[in-house]
């Protein structure tokens, strides 16, 4: 039985941006995600998700998928999120970890300011 999306992508470059961000979620890793409204979700994924077919409102068939975030204080809160509406993934607890401008010079690991 096939479900239901808000939207369905075909598009060969969208499809590939979702599985790109799919790489991005670690089984049970912590996360810091971005959406297209601005607004940011941390927390830990259930499980990596995966693609899957879906029919949009007007029958329509295409990919997506869902994302199912738990709650990092353990409080049993689980936000489900869908693919296409992450920006970014960010890895806070992870070999992946993107560090940007780090404070810590690579040879010492000791702050530029000792």
């Amino acid at each position: 039985m096939t479900q239901l999306a808000d939207r369905v992508h075909t598009d060969p470059a969208e499809i590939r941006r979702l599985s790109l961000l799919i790489e991005r979620l670690p089984d049970e890793g912590l996360v810091d995600i971005v959406l297209v409204d601005g607004s940011r979700q941390v927390g830990v994924v259930a499980t990596r998700p995966s693609l899957q077919t879906f029919l949009d409102a007007d029958g329509n068939e295409g990919a997506n998928a869902v994302l199912r975030l738990e709650d990092v204080q353990g409080e049993g809160r689980v936000a489900y999120l869908w693919l296409d509406e992450i920006v970014k993934v960010r890895p806070l607890q992870s070999d992946e970890r993107e560090f940007g401008s780090s404070a810590n010079t690579p040879a010492t690991g000791r702050s530029k300011s000792n």
